[in-house]
């Protein structure tokens, strides 16, 4: 463990976020340990951040059962889920946002981000975007080429309000953030 190592409890999304319910946020933290579960990889193991932000967590899950793992199967399924579930942890950690809305289908991006200490009078006021991906396993030039892809994504509704593009690879803990 380093010794500037965080701690990144993937449980506490169990308690909900301004636009996750808990039974959502404790799905995605199913997936998660899922996820970390088929790496065979120990509790605590080191999750490097990388790019905006340059930093390192060890990471903590529930134990995983049979009948979760018969329940996410599906490994394209499983890996976007938890992705989102590293994001919006990572990004509530690391930034004074958290996630307020999801965004719709078609916006190029996957929910929106506002301040954490917000009074929502204004949800919108300071908003930014986050567009998050997870690759199961993939080296560097697959994971430089998904935010290439994700940067490409969210350009229709480039403007006024930034974006935050998260990858998290889950062979080698990593998560790669870029701000637009």
């Amino acid at each position: 463990m380093a010794s500037n190592s965080k701690k990144l409890v993937i449980t506490k999304l169990q308690k909900g976020l301004p636009a996750i319910t808990p039974a959502f946020g404790a799905t995605l933290a199913e997936a998660c340990a899922v996820c970390l579960h088929n790496q065979s990889y120990n509790q605590g193991i080191e999750l490097t951040v990388k790019g905006e932000f340059t930093t390192f967590f060890n990471l903590y899950w529930q134990e995983v059962t049979d009948q979760m793992l018969r329940c996410w199967n599906d490994n394209e399924y499983t890996t976007e889920q938890a992705a989102y579930g590293i994001a919006f942890l990572i990004i509530q950690e690391l930034t004074d946002y958290t996630v307020i809305e999801r965004s719709r289908r078609g916006t190029g991006f996957d929910y929106w981000l506002g301040k954490k200490d917000d009074n929502n009078e204004l949800p919108f006021q300071n908003a930014v975007r986050l567009e998050v991906s997870g690759i199961r396993k993939g080296e560097n030039n697959r994971i430089k080429a998904r935010i290439k892809q994700k940067l490409e994504q969210v350009s229709p509704t480039d403007g006024t309000l930034p974006a935050y593009i998260v990858v998290v690879e889950f062979s080698n803990p990593l998560v790669f953030i870029v701000k637009k």
